[in-house]
């Protein structure tokens, strides 16, 4: 147990030495981590909002849209299917959660229509297996038809999830280090960005939509642009996104859609070097793109956004590469931000800011300083203690415990994890329990002293006896914080991590490095080196 080859000796080493080597960065300023050479690392420990300030926000995800949206499609498709069974129907009223009408003729085939209409994946509804999704009642001629609650509850559900991944694409987009980003609730969603005091930028992005959709102007009717008539059957007035006060009369009918987007990046327009965003569809889009574009050379396509027109250019020729790009007065800024909300993709539903808050670095200084504080107390007199209690021992403890602490704030920087007020806890927490270890070791060969064991054989002992127990401890210490980082969020998280690498960390040096320690003085070794003596 004792004997370390140099093989052991030096991969134990050598853990200890590259852990420490990221620790190092924590040390120094950032101005002195730039200047360092390449192949010194330069990552340092991200501080938690708690620590380093920045900006808080609560929103919420406007699940009566997605409804509405749901019934607005719902709407479409039971005209379509009234028209092509030629029954007239009358007193059409569309509400948020149904649909009621008046009509005669209507049967048991054309309800089973409709009721199929909820199973197809091309309604932009959500499909719930072979199950129907809607509810139809009739009475005489009258009829309503409204979504079952389980769907409902389902694709709110499935929106604030796909808006929760769209709002961290975005924000990652942005290259915001180490945001929190999780689900409240049924509808809420809590951002934490450390280091932001000023969200408006980011309130910008998750407040549009970004539905982005490329649409025909339509051009068969005279209008003034400030001073628009009503628009024609199949077509809508939407104002322009530079200027709210001119409109364009646009096609409904949506040729091709922001879903089939890959790729979109900002640029410079080599003619006039003003801001772009050069886009890229998929296989489908593209084939709608270049179908379009070559039926359509001379009309002008417009570029819609969140229902305003971002551009409307004229088609000069086919663009049959699935490629094209953007322009629209804007800044490179701007066409940045653009260019992320397309790649991220739109939001199912529109986001309500319910809270914000900015908290000011102050106090995260406060809290450094009190964590540092209590961290100095609990270290010192834990070393006090062991050297006092076991002599050499403890002093070989307590440079264990030196390693360890620097071992935690290097594997923390590696990992690039968050260190959060209860992540400072957890810290505290591990010095104490790291000595545990040596505490059961030490004891173990102090009474393989007393039975008459020598003291090698009761060193070797003493840790070989104490090995299951110290495994028993920090297992089922790692199985608790294991669910707390899966079941807690937020700080509470960073309380788990910090645990989790502490415990590591803790039986390495305590079982690993200290043994390392003894080996190398296992000639000297004697028995008031444990704080007892012979004739004990």
């Amino acid at each position: 147990m004792l004997y370390f080859s140099n093989l052991k000796t030096f991969s134990v080493l050598s853990v200890i030495i590259i852990t420490l080597f990221f620790a190092v960065p924590n040390f120094f300023s950032k101005d002195q981590i730039n200047s360092f050479p390449n192949f010194i690392p330069k990552q340092q420990v991200n501080l938690g909002l708690d620590l380093q300030g920045g900006s808080h926000l609560l929103l919420e995800v406007d699940t009566e849209e997605i409804i509405k949206e749901r019934v607005e499609n719902l709407n479409a498709d039971v005209r379509r299917v009234l028209k092509k069974n030629n029954l007239n129907y009358s007193n059409f009223k569309v509400s948020n959660e149904s649909l009621k009408f008046v009509v005669e003729g209507f049967n048991s085939e054309i309800q089973k229509e409709i009721s199929e209409l909820s199973m197809s994946n091309s309604q932009n509804i959500l499909a719930m297996g072979d199950q129907t999704n809607l509810i139809i009642t009739q009475e005489e001629n009258t009829i309503q038809i409204n979504f079952t609650e389980e769907f409902i509850k389902q694709s709110v559900s499935n929106a604030v999830a796909q808006s929760l991944e769209i709002v961290r694409r975005r924000i990652d987009e942005l290259g915001t280090r180490e945001p929190s980003i999780q689900r409240q609730g049924s509808s809420r969603i809590i951002i934490q960005l450390p280091g932001i005091d000023d969200p408006d930028r980011i309130k910008s992005l998750l407040g549009q939509t970004a539905k982005l959709t490329f649409q025909l102007v339509d051009t068969s009717v005279n209008f003034d642009p400030f001073n628009p008539s009503k628009a024609p059957i199949g077509s809508e007035i939407l104002a322009s996104d530079a200027d709210e006060e001119f409109k364009y009369i646009v096609k409904k009918r949506i040729m091709v859609g922001g879903e089939n987007l890959v790729d979109a990046q900002p640029g410079f327009d080599p003619q006039t070097n003003e801001p772009i965003v050069s886009f890229r569809f998929d296989r489908i889009g593209a084939t709608k793109f270049g179908r379009v574009t070559q039926q359509n050379v001379g009309k002008p396509f417009a570029i819609v956004l969140d229902n305003k027109v971002i551009s409307a250019p004229v088609i000069r020729e086919a663009i049959l590469g699935g490629s094209g790009q953007i322009s629209g007065g804007f800044d490179s800024e701007e066409a940045n931000d653009l260019a992320i909300l397309l790649r991220a993709g739109a939001l199912p539903a529109p986001l309500i800011i319910l809270e914000e808050r900015s908290v000011g670095p102050d106090l995260g200084a406060d809290s450094i300083e009190a964590g540092q504080f209590a961290a100095i107390i609990g270290f010192i007199a834990v070393i006090i203690f062991m050297i006092f209690v076991y002599r050499y021992f403890g002093l070989l403890a307590d440079i264990a415990l030196i390693i360890n602490l620097f071992m935690v704030l290097g594997v923390l920087s590696l990992f690039q994890a968050t260190l959060t007020l209860p992540g400072i806890a957890g810290i505290i927490l591990t010095i104490g329990m790291a000595v545990d270890a040596n505490v059961l070791i030490f004891e173990r060969v102090r009474e393989e002293i007393r039975n008459g064991s020598n003291m090698m054989n009761a060193v070797e002992n003493g840790y070989k006896r104490a090995l299951s127990t110290i495994l028993d401890a920090n297992i089922t210490t790692l199985i608790a914080a294991i669910i707390l980082f899966f079941m807690a969020s937020g700080p509470v998280r960073g309380f788990s991590i910090t645990l989790a690498i502490g415990i590591f960390t803790s039986v390495f040096t305590a079982f690993t490095f200290t043994r390392l320690l003894i080996s190398l003085n296992a000639k000297r070794l004697k028995p008031n080196f444990v704080g007892l003596s012979k004739n004990a």
